[in-house]
């Protein structure tokens, strides 16, 4: 719990200090399916509850002050409710509140405030029980929400047994109606905070991946420079101290030495190229393996059709960043049920599709070809090569989400692969 809390805490401070986590906190929020605007028009459209206690208060005679005591009880009910549900459920500032001591203070006394006037002013009160009930589902642990909703729906109960003396005189349909919407808020609102924490989670679990993928890979090109670079470096210790040592002795012998430093360079610095562009630059088939692997993690359902030849290396290269990005950009932004990615030629070109049924990725695509990030690096990389590349929303009627497609000509590559496969 305290380790929770100070996570809480260095999660605000680092939203308050940094633009960027308000932007992550914003894509949190919309990944739960539930904006602020229909959060803040839900939880509001429980403050109807006021309107029973309030004419009540102004249908029966009662004193000036038990009216002005009334009117303030509402006001501060409908404060701290508005207060205590502003917060979207699955943001950093709902999870602190619900830490918060002020919450739980201001929670008990909208308790003992119904509790209260529906014993003096009668059943009218009761009404608040409804978004009391709603804070409880949102801002307690579950089993504590659960607990209250229970009470919450068995204090009418004993309520109106109590005020008419028995269940003759009570209205049935009534009062059942008011239990079942009670309790029908309530677990409401209990649903929602598990969303958010779920989501939260989610998120959490996201960074942390991408986290430790980077890792591996500074750990692997890390393993792979030490295999490389350790041997020959050893030899070119060894062969520079030996023709220090000739210098004087065998000229002869030290020239040949120095000769083989240079070679043992020359072919270090070869394999250091290859290592490092094997390093930056993906192969098609562990991209489509990699796809498939991180779809079905994601729950993600992904169909692949591959028909096309054989490609150049500097081909699939660039359709295998064209896979990586449409991928990265699914499992990121569009929230899809579905991906289909497509490899095919036509008409003298090789094609890469990747097509999904999200509906937010338009959007957030534009912004990152604003900022110069995914898309436009991938543009460049096409463009190299005298190809065209297409994103963009699904323009087909009656079908929602979003394509990446990139095309790129095989005429000026076709020798360059021709070579390989004999090579081969």
């Amino acid at each position: 719990m305290q380790n929770s809390q100070k996570g809480d805490r260095v999660g605000q401070t680092m939203t308050a200090a940094h633009p960027g986590a308000v932007a992550h906190s914003d894509e949190v929020i919309a990944s739960s399916g539930v904006t602020f605007r229909l959060w803040r028009l839900y939880q509001h459209a429980w403050l109807v509850c006021l309107i029973f206690p309030l004419a009540s208060l102004v249908r029966d005679p009662v004193p000036a002050w038990h009216l002005a005591l009334g009117l303030l009880a509402l006001v501060g009910f409908a404060v701290s409710y508005s207060w205590l549900m502003w917060p979207h459920p699955v943001s950093q500032e709902a999870r602190a509140r619900s830490r918060s001591l002020l919450s739980f203070l201001l929670f008990g006394a909208v308790d003992a405030l119904t509790i209260v006037f529906s014993l003096v002013y009668g059943p009218a009160w009761l009404w608040l029980l409804i978004g009391i009930s709603a804070i409880a589902g949102v801002l307690l642990p579950m089993r504590s929400a659960f607990a209250a909703v229970v009470l919450l729906t068995l204090f009418p109960l004993f309520l109106m047994l109590g005020i008419h003396g028995g269940i003759a005189g009570v209205d049935l349909w009534w009062l059942i109606a008011f239990i079942l919407l009670v309790r029908g808020v309530g677990l409401d609102m209990i649903g929602v905070a598990r969303l958010g924490a779920a989501v939260r989670e989610l998120h959490a679990a996201r960074r942390e991946l991408a986290r430790l993928a980077v890792i591996e890979e500074r750990l692997r090109l890390s393993r792979d420079l030490h295999d490389l670079l350790g041997h020959s470096l050893s030899i070119i210790t060894l062969k520079s101290e030996l023709a220090g040592s000739l210098v004087g002795e065998d000229p002869e012998r030290c020239t040949q030495e120095l000769a083989e430093i240079e070679r043992v360079s020359r072919q270090m610095l070869r394999e250091v190229r290859k290592t490092v562009a094997g390093y930056r630059q993906p192969t098609l088939v562990n991209e489509l393996d990699g796809a498939r692997q991180l779809f079905e993690a994601a729950g993600v359902e992904c169909v692949v059709e591959q028909t096309n030849g054989n490609l150049s290396p500097s081909l699939e290269t660039v359709l295998a960043w064209t896979v990586r990005e449409g991928v990265t950009n699914v499992i990121r932004h569009s929230y899809a049920r579905h991906c289909r990615i497509v490899l095919k030629e036509e008409q003298g070109m090789v094609c890469a599709e990747v097509t999904n049924d999200g509906e937010r990725q338009a959007h957030l695509h534009e912004g990152h070809m604003r900022r110069g990030n995914g898309l436009s690096g991938l543009r460049e990389r096409v463009a190299e090569l005298g190809g065209m590349l297409e994103a963009g929303a699904l323009t087909s009627p009656g079908k929602k989400g979003y394509c990446l497609r990139v095309g790129l000509p095989l005429a000026d590559h076709q020798e360059e692969a021709g070579v390989q496969e004999v090579s081969a």
